[in-house]
């Protein structure tokens, strides 16, 4: 009797610490979308600065995702299968973006591609103020979440499943694309949909980079500051609404009606 007792408490000790996590995340959310009033959305969902600025937002992320994932997919599988030495501070390295403060990113990029740095001079060019030099901003702050996340779809593959085909004569590229890739792609895809998500979001490095043309988070920032509060919490509320409906959609594909949360 005791220890169900203590069971029971535990239990209800740990469902309200984590609704308090539930409730610190979802109150903010809650708060601006119902003090936003359909009038006010309506007029920003039709605004064109808007729309373009979303539109900009969501095919910079979606590029940066996509190429990214090009280099950043063997990447994952050389850290999650080889030993080699510098692997920890490689592995320290990928996650530097995630700890750096976002504006320090920014200046650290704008050193790199700016018109005064060494690639502006040679290039006689510049990616600062362009679609492409947001997507490069967003690709370096999101990069670790694909990486990070395909490292582990990669590890979770069984090992002997790749040894097996080796020693059946298969190439090391022909166990990659016909195993390991096929057995890890939700994983891959859940970091692909993560990076994508961080990209989105992203302000600190983007507005260093290119305050214009415009990002829908470097919009809210200018019309907060331009115009006040309601006008950004509009906007703000507009792209949260897409983004969750996107994430969800996304990550209803990811997860078929068989498969539990854990195996995303």
């Amino acid at each position: 009797m005791i220890s169900s007792r203590r069971i029971k408490w535990f239990d209800a000790a740990l469902t309200l610490l984590g609704s308090c996590v539930v409730l610190f995340v979802v109150a903010p959310l809650i708060s601006i979308v119902l003090a936003t009033s359909i009038a006010d959305l309506t007029e920003v969902a039709v605004d064109q600065q808007v729309i373009r600025s979303i539109k900009l937002t969501m095919i910079a992320a979606f590029f940066a995702t996509s190429v990214s994932a090009i280099a950043g997919i063997p990447l994952a599988y050389v850290l999650a299968r080889k030993n080699f030495f510098g692997r920890s501070v490689l592995l320290a390295v990928i996650d530097l973006p995630i700890i750096i403060p976002h504006s320090a990113a920014g200046i650290a990029l704008l050193t790199l591609i700016g018109r005064r740095s060494l690639m502006g001079r040679f290039l006689d060019t510049s990616l600062t103020g362009t679609a492409v030099g947001i997507s490069v901003a967003m690709a370096f702050v999101s990069v670790p979440f694909l990486v990070n996340a395909a490292r582990e779809a990669f590890l979770a593959v069984p090992e002997k499943q790749e040894k097996a085909a080796r020693t059946l004569g298969a190439s090391p590229g022909h166990v990659f694309f016909t195993i390991s890739l096929p057995l890890a792609w939700r994983g891959i895809v859940s970091g692909m949909i993560l990076m994508w998500a961080r990209g989105i979001s992203e302000f600190g490095a983007i507005v260093i980079i290119a305050y214009h043309p415009m990002t829908t988070p470097v919009m809210i920032f200018q019309r907060f500051n331009d115009f006040g509060l309601t006008q950004a919490r509009s906007i703000a509320v507009l792209l949260i609404l897409i983004c969750v409906c996107l994430f969800i959609i996304l990550r209803m594909l990811n997860n078929p009606k068989n498969q539990g949360p854990t195996n995303a």
